[in-house]
């Protein structure tokens, strides 16, 4: 059927079809880096990080710019705060982030611009709009004039008569329109500035991402990503400002991830809940933090609470033993049982394709991953040997490589201690056969606790690092 997309811009899933066929132009807004980046960034930056590898799997060049927006209010009131260089604190962020951003297995952008370095282009487009009549100068400050977009709102679905000055707003007795937003910020004392026909001063945020896509991907776009958050003020007058320039449409398919929410309250640092993605990682492999991802629709709020995690660390631990080998003497699967593995497999393919081409379906996608998980134990129970075994794990491997998961087992035990348990899974085996049911469930028990998952088949019990 094809790949469909859903439009925040209709609000209907959509045929994708590319501005210049086999490539895909795709913006996505990265973070404001003022603070250590948190578990609500992985959830944005994971989403596209899957959108951008089923397309390159679908076979689209791909090109992807994420930007970091490195000069703003809350860097400076953080220099300030702690006597820090602004430029400094920003790189310093930037350099975490892109760290995390590799735990989480997140492929690098093409381009990775930021506001600091694209002063040029933004003067260029704000005195075009200037010079069209769509935006005026005060004061040294510059503001859009939302009254000459007939169709702003169009994204956010809000009417210009009916709307009131909302977060990140600027409230000014100079503005024409209360909904008009700064393109230039005249300079205060001891702030980062930059010259300009309208005397010192800094890009406000949205001209920023207008300009980046102009230089790095052109006119028109094929995808903008963001969290859902942006839609509003953010994309919306995105969208204003760079149509007025064009009069083209800027961006063919809006796509927007929901929030992540921490015990049902959504994450911010005011209210002092945030969770960073260092701190994840301190406890948690990072195939568990795509798992909690992958496990819901990207248009969703996702809820973060220990059980949600534990459940997800289970899974991601059923999907390790997938990769294990055959049983020793293995004899091998009838005929019968071998074409049921192919025919199997063959169709966990297909599944997983239809389900990723119906706007990214990852939870579906996953699925299929544990259907092949199951095929594959079964199989390795039945007798296969390790040539029967290969073809699955490697669609298995091919399709987990695409959502981005490593599925690595944690190194939690040396070769010294193997030989130490192996005796106590044969201990238990011994318990088992005597049918000491309660001790030989404790051995396990303790076992899993040092990060051993047993798995019992007719043929016996294999172990793993989990």
């Amino acid at each position: 059927m094809g790949l469909k997309i859903y439009n925040t811009l209709t609000r209907t899933k959509e045929d994708f079809v590319t501005l210049e066929p086999g490539k895909v132009r795709m913006y996505v807004c990265g973070p404001t880096v003022y603070d250590k980046a948190h578990i609500g960034h992985a959830m944005s930056a994971l989403v596209f990080d899957v959108v951008r590898r089923y397309l390159e799997y679908r076979g689209y060049e791909v090109r992807y710019v994420m930007n970091f927006t490195d000069v703003d209010d809350k860097i400076i009131d953080k220099a300030n705060k702690i006597g820090a260089n602004p430029y400094q604190l920003a790189q310093g962020y930037i350099d975490d982030y892109k760290r995390n951003l590799a735990s989480l297995n997140i492929k690098p952008a093409t381009l990775n611009p930021r506001a600091t370095e694209e002063m040029d282009q933004i003067i260029a487009m704000i005195q075009r709009l200037i010079d069209q009549g769509a935006a005026y100068e005060t004061a040294g400050d510059v503001y859009y004039r939302v009254s000459k977009d007939e169709d702003y709102g169009k994204l956010s679905g809000r009417r210009l008569e009916t709307m009131n000055a909302g977060a990140r707003i600027e409230v000014d007795d100079r503005k024409e329109h209360p909904m008009d937003f700064a393109l230039w910020k005249s300079a205060k004392p001891g702030e980062p500035a930059w010259d300009s026909p309208w005397g010192k001063g800094r890009p406000g945020w949205h001209i920023e991402c207008s300009a980046m896509n102009m230089r790095h991907l052109g006119e028109q776009i094929d995808i903008h990503g963001g969290g859902n958050d942006l839609i509003f003020p953010h994309h919306e007058n995105e969208i204003a400002q760079t149509e007025t320039l064009t009069h083209m449409q800027f961006a063919r398919y809006w796509m927007h991830n929901g929030m992540l929410s921490l015990k049902s309250e959504k994450m911010s640092k005011s209210l002092g809940n945030m969770i960073s993605i260092d701190d994840f990682l301190a406890a948690h492999p990072g195939d568990v933090m795509r798992l909690l991802v992958l496990n819901g629709s990207y248009r969703t709020p996702l809820t973060y609470n220990e059980e949600i995690v534990e459940q997800t660390e289970q899974g991601y631990r059923r999907l390790l033993t997938a990769k294990k080998s055959a049983n020793p003497g293995a004899a091998g699967l009838q005929p019968t049982q071998a074409l049921a593995v192919e025919e199997n497999t063959q169709k966990a393919r297909a599944l997983f394709v239809e389900s990723m081409d119906d706007d990214f379906n990852t939870s579906a996608a996953v699925a299929v991953l544990f259907e092949l998980v199951r095929v594959i134990n079964q199989a390795r129970d039945d007798g296969a040997t390790q040539a029967q075994l290969q073809p699955t794990q490697d669609v298995f491997n091919e399709l987990a490589s695409v959502l981005g998961l490593e599925l690595q087992s944690e190194a939690r035990g040396t070769s010294n201690a193997d030989p130490f348990i192996d005796l106590l899974v044969g201990l238990r085996a011994k318990l088992r056969a005597e049918r000491n049911w309660a001790l030989s469930d404790e051995l396990r028990d303790e076992l899993k606790l040092l990060g051993v998952v047993l798995e019992d088949g007719k043929d016996g019990t294999t172990w793993s690092w989990g």
